[in-house]
């Protein structure tokens, strides 16, 4: 199965956007949403049944047991990230702050304390019509990259299709790179704007340091002629594909604000984006 990744270097650029019109445009039978951090790419390829639910186990977290605890405070005292709370004489673990060092185990006098599994996420996996991978992680919750390993075994061994795509996660952390690795091609989803040009310059060198293919395409590029020029003319040095730009559309908005693929709407950044998609084949398909 071939892969193709889609990044931005930040958020708002119209990465999913893009995935979504891709994944109609292709007729994809398989495709995933590996923004672990705030999933959304479900809201607009409209998915049809229920999906199968697994928990998602992160690092351990402290438990105290009540009936052992005799409120000498030794895990309160010792705890550096302040992932105890003290209420009158009972001490609970703030699962929030609690990083798993397990620094209140070993203190605890009475063994009270002990370490658990805990549930950082969710992973989702529709399997009816199209397969579809997907998660979401719990807030405050590290392990994001193993929770994106995870999406992208879900996509691999449930689906026979020839190509799948990717929606990836903004910036260029750990879900970034666990997007990356494995996949034949990224295309970098690219704004006209001093920090569009900044991150995208980021997520290049990341691409760029897992030795994988990437192209570059720009949206909203009339917002400024000039920071699209500099983005192309990098392009052109770099010797990186630039494969089109997609005008700023109202309709794009609306669309969206609807649920709704821009696949399936008569306006120019649909016409322009679907120009981008032919353009792309060329180094994927």
């Amino acid at each position: 199965m071939k892969k193709l990744l889609i990044l931005s270097g930040k958020g708002g650029t119209g990465k999913t956007t893009t995935a979504a019109a891709f994944i109609d445009f292709s007729n994809a039978e398989a495709f995933a949403d590996c923004d672990v951090d705030a999933p959304n790419l479900h809201l607009l390829v409209g998915m049809k049944g229920r999906a199968k639910k697994t928990h998602f186990y992160g690092s351990e977290k402290a438990n105290i047991d009540d009936k052992k605890c005799v409120s000498c405070g030794i895990c309160y005292q010792n705890c550096r990230f302040q992932g105890i709370i003290r209420e009158g004489e009972r001490y609970s673990v703030n699962p929030f702050a609690c990083e798993g060092c397990g620094v209140c185990m070993y203190t605890c006098p009475q063994s009270a304390v002990t370490m658990e599994e805990d549930v950082a996420g969710v992973l989702a996996l529709y399997h009816e019509e199209r397969l579809f991978s997907t998660a979401k992680l719990k807030m405050g919750r590290g392990n994001s990259g193993k929770l994106v390993t995870e999406v992208k075994k879900q996509l691999e061994t449930g689906s026979s299709g020839r190509f799948a795509i990717i929606d990836g996660s903004p910036g260029i952390g750990c879900p970034v790179i666990a997007s990356i690795s494995g996949v034949d091609m990224v295309l970098i989803v690219a704004e006209p704007s001093l920090s569009g040009i900044s991150d995208m310059k980021r997520i290049l060198r990341t691409a760029e340091f897992f030795q994988v293919k990437t192209a570059v395409c720009i949206n909203k590029y009339d917002t400024c002629i000039e920071n699209a020029e500099k983005i192309k003319k990098l392009c052109q040095r770099e010797e990186i594909p630039f494969v089109g730009c997609i005008p700023y559309d109202d309709k794009v908005s609306a669309a969206i604000n609807e649920g709704q693929s821009i696949a399936n709407i008569n306006c120019p950044a649909r016409d322009a984006l679907y120009e981008v998609y032919e353009n792309i084949k060329v180094y994927f398909i």
